[in-house]
């Protein structure tokens, strides 16, 4: 099971790395890249936070950052809103202002 995690958080990192070498910083000011520049701007914010392993394991229940009027997630989540990280990641993508990290 560790091995698995740690395998885990090992991809995450890899992925958290391609993005932000595929993401050049000019890309970000594109409308077309926006989504791409959020997903980066969410995995860092993740990272920072020290919270990316938490996101890869499904533990972070997202419902304690969601506020439709003050963020810093802008929507109305249930409590026990425990996401997969690629549900996160598809967030980002698709909806940006979601993000304050992202608006």
């Amino acid at each position: 099971m560790r091995k698995k995690m740690a395998a885990g958080g090992i991809a995450i990192t890899a992925l958290a790395a391609s993005i932000a070498v595929a993401t050049p910083a000019s890309a970000a000011e594109s409308p077309r890249n926006e989504g791409a520049a959020c997903v980066q701007a969410g995995i860092g914010t993740l990272k920072s936070l020290g919270l990316l392993n938490a996101a890869a394991q499904r533990t972070i229940d997202y419902s304690t950052l969601a506020d439709p009027v003050t963020g810093p997630i802008f929507a109305d989540l249930p409590a026990g809103s425990y996401l997969s990280l690629g549900q996160v990641v598809r967030l980002h993508a698709e909806q940006p202002a979601l993000f304050a990290w992202c608006r």
